[in-house]
């Protein structure tokens, strides 16, 4: 059992120390008001700790990059909220930025360099599968190897951004094996959440959008759902409690699934 104590910098207190830390690690609204997501944002800085990565947070000083504001079309609100952003990040210089939301992994990558702010944005997929290939993370590939796992791509991270290597070559990384769904990398299915659909009430239908995707996922017969979005892990969850497979299929994000081979 990892008994070891984990200490997250703040950006604040580096730069009182003379320290410029390499990477920002963004935690994003889900990681920081979602009691589910707090654990994927534990787990990831508990690796980049683990890995000796030199990074820091903004704690307190954080707050949303303006995506959800920008979805729904209040465009004035995101770029308000996204010059808020800029300004803090000029404060300490940041240049290097890791986020574990391809939400936000699109905005500062695609977005925000229209509005004057251009940096070196990482989805964590990329910074896990990057550190695995520099051999500082060290998984047990035992840990899930009795386990059959699928993965959900997120539309942020694959459609938008073309990145669908990293977050399965590091689940391969760990041993498992994916059982694909049909539906995969360009030709996924959404889990319903995107686009600001998150915070608006359901269209006319016969089926919601994570329904379908949540039955595509049990279908392969997989007891783990690896996940890499917050707004996915919701819907996936979600669909898992409809089916009432809660009980006996785990939804991880793949930051959880290193960390648990790591023993940390």
């Amino acid at each position: 059992m990892d008994t070891k104590q984990y200490k997250v910098t703040l950006m604040r207190d580096a730069a009182a120390a003379g320290h410029q830390p390499h990477y920002l690690l963004w935690i994003g609204c889900a990681g920081a008001f979602d009691r589910r997501y707090q654990k994927v944002a534990q787990a990831f800085a508990k690796i980049l700790i683990h890995a000796g990565v030199d990074f820091a947070c903004l704690g307190s000083e954080e707050t949303c990059t303006g995506d959800p504001a920008r979805r729904a079309g209040n465009e004035m609100l995101f770029q308000m909220q996204a010059l808020q952003v800029i300004e803090t990040f000029k404060t300490y210089n940041i240049s290097r930025i890791i986020t574990i939301c391809p939400h936000c992994f699109n905005t500062f990558k695609n977005e925000y360099p229209d509005l004057g702010g251009s940096y070196e944005v990482i989805h964590h997929s990329q910074m896990l599968q990057n550190l695995m290939a520099e051999g500082k993370l060290k998984v047990d590939p035992e840990v899930f190897a009795q386990r059959k796992v699928t993965f959900h791509d997120p539309c942020y991270l694959g459609r938008a951004n073309d990145e669908y290597a990293a977050p399965r070559a590091v689940l391969n990384q760990t041993g498992i094996t994916i059982s694909e769904m049909p539906r995969n990398r360009s030709r996924a299915l959404c889990c319903g959440a995107g686009g600001a659909q998150m915070f608006k009430e359901a269209e006319p239908g016969t089926k919601e959008v994570y329904a379908e995707r949540t039955e595509e996922a049990l279908a392969t017969g997989a007891s783990v759902i690896a996940t890499a979005c917050p707004f996915c892990m919701t819907m996936i969850t979600d669909g898992l409690k409809r089916e009432s497979k809660d009980e006996e299929v785990e939804n991880l994000d793949i930051a959880e699934i290193v960390a648990r081979a790591l023993g940390i």
